[in-house]
């Protein structure tokens, strides 16, 4: 859980209850290849975040995503299938919750930003330039 996250539970006396949850767990704060784990081992990616949006259409990933926000800057992963756009109420990201799970569907295997292979691509042209 994010430290603002955590903050703002805390001050609307909601983290207790949260904690208290028995299907939920609360983990501190990750290092970057842990979330990757974590997001790689899950059915279902709930976030505000367009980075973890783009992160989650990466081939050894491809899981669903269900966006917290009202749009998206990350919109090639929404039409790829991945993201859905699902609003701030509770009450549409919880039923948007019940039908990813229940309606699992097959993502696309290529990624909409690229295919991981950039940082490869660029040593070879820094060799070329350098050569």
């Amino acid at each position: 859980m994010h430290p603002h996250t955590k903050k703002r539970l805390r001050e609307n006396q909601m983290l207790a209850q949260i904690e208290a949850l028995t299907n939920v767990l609360v983990l501190p704060p990750l290092g970057y290849l842990d979330f990757l784990i974590l997001m790689k081992n899950c059915r279902l990616i709930i976030t505000d975040s367009g980075g973890i949006q783009e992160e989650a259409t990466a081939p050894s990933i491809r899981k669903p995503v269900l966006v917290m926000r009202w749009s998206t800057e990350r919109p090639e992963a929404v039409e790829a299938g991945f993201a859905k756009v699902v609003g701030t109420d509770g009450k549409n990201i919880l039923a948007a919750m019940e039908e990813a799970v229940k309606n699992e569907v097959e993502l696309p295997y290529v990624s909409p930003f690229g295919d991981g292979t950039a940082a490869q691509k660029t040593v070879e042209v820094l060799k070329k330039s350098f050569a």
